[in-house]
């Protein structure tokens, strides 16, 4: 009997991205350490031609490899983000390392497979390409959170790490082999036939139990309550461009897999999770308003700030809908920036070539560098959600899609978690302006984190001038999930 042949176009970029870190490996460990910052810029030339590549070979939406693959307009608009993330972290790092004397080769490499892993769990179509994405980029994390080899801070924040993410494995696989028991299919396209227009008191206990495990597996992937307790340590130990790169790219996969795994096979049986997300939406949010406010370290204050975000942007999935979907989709891509930027600032952050993470650091931070200041005010002002920037419309699409959809309750706690989550953030910028200033921050800033913080804080502050590229490629983007 034949074997078909799988057509390998849909998946050019991923395939790309995986040809050029192996080419990448065998010129690092030919050249030897010299080779790092060659090797970095390679690895930020190889996303950007996977960037390109995206939208090229995605015309409309298409399966290969027996169905267990996916490229849609879902899947490009969540691969750039992530892709852009990934770049700007690399080039985030690479001072940062050279400072640290932790420069090695392997470190791009390790983000271009762990961004292989995020671009692969956006286009999975089946249970197993699900896990298989999502190993090949967790394995990755777990290495670059533990990179920093000669300090405890790091090992430790590996360590817990790879711990917990071994046990959220262990959930999701055993939420995948109750579903797959009970339906006899792991292919997201059979459910959603299996599912369509099925009551939810025809489905077995058996089945909710199984999506039970997958949801829990899944929100520990974006750091959702009660899902969270790895998220401080880790932030907190690892390299803080490592600890950007964790804001930024894995959140977005995890989201848009979150997305695609209830919209998709289990979009009918919404009533069925919706509760759960709700649940986990107004822990996080609550979490991540209240915990933050006692926090002295600034990475620390970033992870609580973190789950804040990632309960706003579940709102709008458990609205659901292309309205909700388009939310999510909308503040995963002004949070991109917002969170970029603000590590920028943190790993401006240096006395005497020494990195210093306490908020109390920043305390007339506007005297010694008023740029940075500026710039950090944006983002602090932005992640509050005040009018008129970015992060003002990220938080008014996910509310209204939850007005929208009934879920009255849910808006209301979501704008009154924000009001006191606004505290620790307007706290940063009162110590930037008001408080007498410390020792001063060492100079010159890199050109490349000066391009970045100038490129995120114009996002920022004037997406509402021309916020239409956004809101109608996340438009086209819901739409095409709702249409497969």
């Amino acid at each position: 009997m034949p074997v078909a042949v799988p057509e390998l176009m849909p998946a050019l970029p991923e395939i790309f991205l995986a040809s050029a870190a192996m080419a990448l490996i065998m010129f690092g460990a030919f050249r030897g350490e010299d080779s790092t910052r060659t090797v970095s810029w390679l690895a930020v030339l190889a996303l950007v031609v996977a960037a390109i590549a995206v939208p090229v070979v995605t015309q409309s939406r298409v399966t290969t490899f027996a169905g267990l693959f996916v490229t849609d307009a879902f899947a490009v608009f969540m691969k750039e983000l992530i892709l852009l993330g990934s770049a700007l972290a690399i080039i985030m790092s690479m001072g940062f390392n050279e400072r640290e004397k932790i420069a090695r080769f392997e470190y791009p490499i390790l983000f271009l497979f762990a961004t292989l892993g995020m671009m692969l769990m956006v286009s999975a179509n089946d249970l197993i390409a699900l896990y298989l994405g999502i190993e090949l980029q967790s394995l990755s994390l777990y290495v670059l959170a533990a990179f920093r080899r000669d300090t405890v801070r790091s090992s430790e924040a590996g360590l817990k790490y790879f711990v917990l993410g071994a046990l959220s494995s262990g959930m999701l696989l055993y939420g995948c082999s109750m579903i797959y028991g009970f339906t006899g299919t792991t292919r997201f396209d059979v459910l959603a036939a299996m599912f369509a227009g099925v009551d939810g008191a025809e489905v077995s206990v058996g089945l909710i139990i199984g999506l039970v495990f997958l949801v829990a597996g899944l929100a520990f992937k974006v750091a959702a309550v009660p899902f969270h307790m790895w998220i401080p340590d880790v932030y907190e130990g690892a390299p803080t461009p490592v600890t950007a790169f964790f804001a930024a790219a894995p959140k977005i996969a995890a989201m848009a897999l979150f997305i695609r795994v209830l919209i998709g096979p289990f979009g009918d049986l919404a009533d069925q999770w919706r509760q759960i997300i709700i649940f986990i939406s107004i822990a996080s949010m609550i979490l991540g308003a209240l915990a933050a406010i006692n926090q002295t370290n600034i990475k620390r204050l970033m992870a609580y700030s973190a789950i804040g975000h990632v309960g706003y942007a579940l709102v709008g999935l458990a609205a659901g809908g292309e309205i909700g979907v388009r939310g999510v989709l909308i503040y995963m891509a002004i949070y991109l920036a917002m969170v970029l930027g603000t590590f920028c600032c943190i790993l401006c952050m240096r006395v005497h070539g020494r990195m210093v993470e306490g908020i109390d650091d920043l305390a007339g931070l506007s005297k010694t560098h008023p740029m940075v200041a500026l710039a950090l005010a944006i983002f602090m002002f932005s992640m509050s959600g005040i009018p008129p920037l970015a992060g003002f419309f990220a938080k008014i699409y996910v509310f209204f899609a939850a007005i929208q959809a009934g879920l009255y309750t849910l808006a209301v706690i979501g704008v009154l978690s924000s009001v006191v989550a606004a505290f620790y953030y307007l706290r940063i910028v009162k110590l930037m302006y008001f408080d007498e200033p410390v020792e001063a921050f060492d100079r010159p800033i890199e050109r490349g984190m000066g391009v970045i913080l100038a490129g995120t804080g114009v996002f920022t502050l004037f997406f509402f001038a021309y916020p239409g590229p956004v809101l109608n490629s996340a438009a086209a983007a819901a739409a095409a999930l709702f249409a497969g």
